[in-house]
């Protein structure tokens, strides 16, 4: 007779739906392991679209399209030639997230503390994410990615530190580690996805779920302002007016960080918010 195989070393049963618990429970408990191993207290989370690209990337694509130049009469050229346009002009955001994650980890890297304080954090893919973790990375410092594993995509970015790229699968759990060991999140340009990541922390916030005070920068008025007008909720008294304050917004690498620092000193490096640590690396929070 065979010898069976333990249960928690069973391949077949571990992918199974009774099963799920031990993988939600795994996706808490590795991540912590590691984190306390790397001595990281705290985190700076940078969102933003995945579709962002560095500008020299933009530059090689644009030129590329119009070497080839018209190839058909239907207006497809004119098109691309327009999203390459389009492009090129929102490299900026990936040069200022690259810049602003470089100039927040040289700061923290002056910090004198037994941990890595204020860690710059990515969701790990491409775009507004490999420029925080590049920036990060081109600083000498630690570097975050939470990726998560879709079908069609997103695959890790090459800057995340050694030891401090994690996978999930279940996004509640990814979600759950953005807003756990998070002082301060800067949110670049996006979609849906950095929409819905913004407003989970908002609402952490708002509801007083949170043993902390995270500041919120949204970086790009123009595009903000377009895209998320929350005045008329106020308005209607779907919110409260001191929860417009929530959001603060910067157009410079520079004014950016002024802002994270000042939030940071203010609220997580005066002696009177030291006990925001429960332990080493892990940030203590409601619930």
């Amino acid at each position: 007779m065979s010898q069976q195989p333990l249960a928690y070393l069973h391949p077949e049963f571990l992918e199974t739906a009774e099963a799920r618990p031990i993988r939600i429970l795994s996706e808490y408990l590795e991540p912590l392991r590691r984190f306390r191993e790397q001595r990281i207290q705290d985190t700076v989370v940078f969102f933003g679209s995945a579709r962002v690209d560095s500008r020299d990337r933009a530059e090689r694509a644009l030129c590329t399209l119009r070497a080839r130049g018209v190839d058909s009469d239907d207006g497809r050229y004119e098109r691309e030639l327009k999203r390459g346009h389009k492009a090129l002009e929102w490299a900026r955001y990936y040069e200022d997230a690259r810049e602003l994650a470089r100039l927040l980890t040289i700061w923290s890297g002056s910090l004198e503390s037994e941990h890595h304080r204020f860690v710059v954090t990515s969701g790990g893919g491409p775009g507004i994410m490999e420029a925080a973790n590049r920036g990060a990375r081109e600083a000498g410092g630690k570097t975050v990615g939470l990726n998560i594993r879709l079908p069609f995509e997103q695959g890790a970015n090459p800057y995340i530190t050694d030891g401090l790229h994690f996978e999930f699968h279940y996004f509640f759990m990814r979600k759950f580690w953005f807003a756990y060991l998070a002082k301060a999140l800067v949110v670049f340009p996006g979609g849906f996805g950095t929409l819905d990541e913004l407003f989970e922390i908002l609402t952490l916030v708002q509801t007083d779920k949170l043993a902390k005070n995270i500041g919120v920068v949204l970086y790009g008025r123009d595009y903000w302002q377009q895209v998320l007008d929350l005045q008329p909720m106020a308005e209607w008294g779907a919110i409260a007016d001191e929860d417009l304050m929530l959001l603060r917004y910067a157009e410079t690498p520079a004014a950016a960080f002024e802002q994270l620092r000042d939030h940071l000193v203010v609220h997580h490096l005066q002696p009177a918010h030291a006990q925001e640590t429960a332990a080493p690396g892990i940030a203590k929070t409601r619930g």
